[in-house]
């Protein structure tokens, strides 16, 4: 996969070539050449390449660049328009956090929010919790984090630049920039350590991820909710990493928040009677392993029913796959793939995992993922803590230690695929139009009187104070009525209302549509009901 990156030297920008290539079961980026001090010049004569075969593998694929836009320049457009802040940005920021604006806290808990229905308030056998920041010390020496959850923190002999591999890379892979050899300069442990206590205080950290807290109360969710296996756990919370090189914007940063589940099963039990057609015919991408050992990326077309057959994963595993694949694609983001876990990459307890991944202007790179966890995580937790972690499983008459399948979603990468897919520079209005799925715009919809008069201002607010119960939305009536839209269109605003002198008569209004700029009249009783329609996908526009 071929890409074009802007990177800033001494202040100016200067446009370049990379690919990615899967080398030794891992994803590494190469800068292949420079292609000019502008996104315009770095675009024609990456065309000129392609039209002229410089690039011979027919397996990569040019990225759109009409549409697509660097990682720069995403988070630069995050800041203007009040998606994303610098955290300290009055200082200078701080590198690896981030603070949601207006609108990027209003999107982030719609994505949350959606998360939070698809999988837990629609399903029978789930539940959620929201667990302290900060445990016990002990949590972490059980789960491994205290003496595994290291980096190695390296830089090129070559070059200089600094970075960080994972403690069984090193010596495997070389600089992503020069391609030079890697010299270490420590190992480093990713836990963020705290005082607790004023006085006699102890060590402890914050959480690096939210799954402890899962299998910790797991016993008392069970006997509290009166759950029977199988059944899960699952929650949405903020986690921190002390990452030695924070990069790409939101992808790797120090604080972030993680969607997870366990979901607990008798380890006896291989059938999964929710496994339905529906999930049996998902069919998506999948990189195998088969094809990573030849280092190759090309991509094969399955269903969730092949992986079963072929002894890749069980039922449960497959069935909750599947539900996250058809999660992202309730959101509209049908650009996903899949890739299987080598033999290699996986952990001794972990009989599969699989990662989901989308194509982000720096590349390919993981967005979820799910694995098969066996007993590993209540076993080591029952060890710690001298207490029993089994409990009575009515069906199979007796108590087992369940085995566990987890799936996980980073939703800050979910948030930054949505709006990288969602960013379009539409030439032809003039303006960027930001593509986002209704269900999760910050902005449902805008209430816009034609002009600055009286008769038309008051049915409008009237109309902005009632729909404000019910839909996050705003009232503008700054400016001509076309840079009202455009500013829409910005932010991701799907649906703009427009009162015009027909409003005051025929009791109706304009209903605009983001995405094809149409405009069909409707009557101002039924905004409302329409406006939930298209906004749950219960209707389109094209049948208004």
């Amino acid at each position: 996969m071929s890409f074009i990156v802007k990177k800033k030297v001494n202040g100016k920008d200067y446009f370049y070539l990379n690919e990615n290539k899967r080398v030794d079961g891992k994803v590494k980026t190469k800068t292949i050449c420079y292609l000019g001090k502008s996104r315009e010049i770095a675009e024609e004569k990456l065309k000129k390449m392609a039209n002229k075969e410089l690039i011979e593998n027919e397996s990569e694929k040019i990225v759109d660049l009409n549409t697509k836009i660097s990682i720069e320049e995403l988070a630069s457009f995050c800041k203007s328009k009040g998606f994303v802040f610098r955290s300290s940005d009055l200082y200078g920021g701080f590198s690896g956090f981030w603070d949601f604006g207006p609108l990027g806290v209003e999107m982030f808990n719609n994505i949350k929010n959606h998360w939070w229905n698809f999988f837990v308030r629609e399903k029978e056998n789930m539940v959620g919790i929201d667990a302290s920041i900060i445990s016990h010390p002990r949590t972490w020496k059980a789960s491994g984090h205290l003496d595994s959850f290291n980096d190695i923190f390296v830089k090129c002999k070559k070059c200089k630049r600094t970075s960080k591999v994972d403690e069984g890379e090193f010596g495997k892979v070389v600089c992503e920039d020069c391609g030079g050899e890697y010299e270490s300069l420590g190992k480093f442990n990713l836990m963020f350590g705290t005082k607790v206590g004023a006085i006699d205080s102890e060590t402890a950290y914050l959480r690096g991820e939210t799954a402890q807290a899962m299998f910790m109360d797991f016993k008392l969710i069970q006997q509290t909710s009166r759950m029977q296996l199988p059944f899960g756990i699952a929650q949405v919370g903020k986690c921190f990493r002390n990452e030695i090189a924070p990069r790409d914007f939101l992808f790797r940063s120090r604080e972030f928040h993680i969607g997870e589940f366990e979901f607990f099963i008798n380890p006896e039990e291989t059938k999964c009677d929710l496994l339905e057609k529906r999930q049996l015919d998902c069919k998506f991408n999948l990189l195998d392993e088969e094809t990573q050992k030849k280092n190759s990326e090309e991509l094969k077309e399955v269903l969730v029913s092949d992986l079963i057959k072929k002894k890749k994963l069980g039922e449960w595993h497959a069935y909750w796959l599947a539900e996250q694949i058809l999660w992202f694609r309730s959101l509209g983001l049908d650009e996903i793939k899949i890739r299987e876990h080598t033999k290699d990459e996986l952990v001794f307890y972990s009989t599969a995992t699989f990662d989901i991944d989308y194509l982000y202007p720096f590349g390919s790179r993981e967005v979820a993922g799910n694995a098969n966890r066996g007993q590993y995580d209540l076993g080591q937790h029952e060890k710690e803590s001298k207490s029993k972690m089994e409990i009575f499983d009515e069906k199979a008459g007796k108590k087992v230690v369940p085995r566990v399948i987890e799936p996980t979603f980073g939703i800050e990468r979910v948030f930054l695929a949505f709006l990288t897919k969602a960013y379009h520079d539409d030439k032809e209005r003039g303006n960027v139009v930001l593509r986002l799925p209704a269900k999760i715009s910050p902005i449902k919809v805008a209430i816009l009187p034609l002009m600055k008069k009286e008769e038309l201002e008051k049915p409008a607010r009237e109309l902005f104070v009632k729909l404000k119960k019910e839909f996050n939305c705003v009232y503008d009536k700054s400016g001509s009525v076309g840079r009202r839209y455009a500013r829409n269109d910005e932010v991701g605003t799907p649906y703009c209302l427009t009162f015009d002198y027909d409003s005051i008569e025929k009791k109706d209004l304009t209903i605009r549509d983001r995405d094809t700029t149409k405009q069909v009249r409707i009557k101002i009783s039924d905004a409302e009901v329409i406006l939930k329609k298209l906004v749950n996908s219960e209707i389109e526009f094209g049948s208004l």
